[in-house]
């Protein structure tokens, strides 16, 4: 879906038509823009972006507060009509799935139409758009669903595949952010198809244990299958605080109180976790993740919190002004690994 919460208010509210939107909370409480308008974008405002920056941006930004229910219940209605074409969805959020149309309900061979089609029906039920991208693998379907936003719809067919990975900077590989992204930089590599032919060795020294994935999905190779009613593989509970937090006591209770709560959600879903994390944000926006594993997995509250306690200790909390803290679990039991699979449509924000 395009812009999809800013989208929603704009669809919703006549008056926010042809403004810059942004969801989220206020400057002064240190919120942050859940999504932006394509008029806000145009002035450089983006999800994740400090509201208090996004105004300096664009003084004139609309904000508006996020209304969860209203765009869930939006998701469920586009989620319905991709299930009407294939049952081999696999949601990623609110606004974002992939489809395997390989074999589809409709009947259609081509993807392309199937994409057509499932665009117009977004459109005429729900008076908003979407962007997709058809491919013959998940790698590659993202990547194009984001091509030719807003309302885009960009088709790469097996023998257009390399041709379209010569045109890709490193950083559309997954897993493949600023910080990676200046790591292979610093070795030479600022292209995807670099990857393919840079030393082993040096590739292993600057990222470790991605470079044989990098490697892969620099070729377009990428084999995971859609996978519908993907199980849970991580939890985790966060906040951004008015005020920084400074009281070590304080921060210990925060971080105690989350660790609690994802336990409870644990015992509710009845899973199990190995991995405890934490994350800590400090004034300077300067941000710290630990994490602890063990061979047998838990949902045990105090075990749970007591962990996330000792990797606090691993941090400056109590030392420096903390904006942020979280604490999650990963590595949750029942989880199972991805085979392959062809034929990916996905569906991006």
């Amino acid at each position: 879906m395009d812009a999809f919460y800013a989208s929603v208010e704009q669809r919703d509210d006549p008056s926010l038509r042809g403004r810059p939107v942004a969801v989220g909370g206020q400057p002064g409480s240190r919120g942050v823009v859940a999504a932006s308008s394509y008029e806000a974008r145009a002035f450089g405002v983006r999800s994740a972006m400090p509201m208090a920056r996004a105004v300096r941006l664009c003084p004139g930004l609309v904000i508006v507060r996020p209304d969860f229910q209203r765009y869930r219940a939006v998701s469920q209605q586009v989620l319905a009509i991709f299930r009407s074409c294939t049952p081999l969805v696999e949601p990623l959020s609110l606004d974002e799935a992939y489809l395997d149309v390989t074999e589809n309900n409709w009947g259609e061979p081509l993807a392309t139409a199937v994409a057509k089609r499932l665009k117009q029906r977004i459109l005429e039920e729900t008076r908003l758009t979407a962007s997709a991208g058809v491919a013959p693998n998940k790698f590659l379907a993202k990547i194009a669903s984001g091509w030719h936003k807003p309302d885009g719809l960009t088709v790469i067919s097996p023998n257009r595949v390399e041709a379209f990975l010569q045109q890709l900077p490193v950083d559309a590989l997954w897993g493949v952010g600023p910080v990676t992204a200046a790591k292979l930089k610093k070795i030479g590599i600022e292209r995807l198809i670099e990857v393919r032919s840079a030393d082993a060795a040096l590739l292993q020294r600057a990222v470790g244990s991605l470079a044989e994935a990098l490697q892969r999905l620099a070729r377009g190779d990428d084999t995971r299958p859609v996978v519908p009613n993907r199980p849970h593989k991580s939890s985790s509970s966060e906040n951004t605080y008015n005020e920084d937090l400074i009281d070590l006591a304080a921060i210990r209770a925060e971080v105690e109180r989350m660790a609690r709560q994802t336990a409870e959600w644990m015992a509710r879903k009845n899973l199990l976790a190995r991995t405890v994390t934490i994350k800590v944000r400090y004034a300077d926006f300067t941000t710290v993740t630990r994490s602890h594993t063990v061979a047998a997995p838990t949902r045990d509250a105090n075990e749970i919190a007591a962990r996330a306690l000792t990797l606090l200790g691993r941090t400056d909390a109590g030392l420096r002004p903390i904006r942020l803290l979280g604490a999650g679990v990963h590595g949750l039991a029942g989880d199972d690994a991805a085979i392959g699979s062809p034929g990916i449509l996905p569906f991006d924000a």
